[in-house]
């Protein structure tokens, strides 16, 4: 394991330390996205929650490639 000072490690640090807000800002995004959608063809509360669901789907992927790509850069700075 890379010591605490090292680039890889940060930088994986920094990574991860992002998901949170990432997986908030994704939900967010598709439910507005959803809702002013909603608005516009007046299909309430469909498209709401279909892009509430597209949100939290697209904050989980981005999720898991953040963690892989954490996990990827940890094991280069070995």
């Amino acid at each position: 394991m890379a010591p605490p000072g090292e680039k890889g490690t940060w930088k994986a640090l920094g990574e991860l330390s992002s998901i949170g807000l990432t997986l908030v800002l994704a939900t967010v995004i598709g439910l507005g996205a959803g809702y002013y959608a909603d608005r516009w063809l007046g299909t309430k509360p469909w498209l709401m929650l279909l892009g509430l669901g597209m949100g939290i789907v697209a904050g989980f992927v981005n999720l898991f490639r953040s963690v892989n790509r954490a996990g990827r850069e940890l094991d280069d700075s070995e």
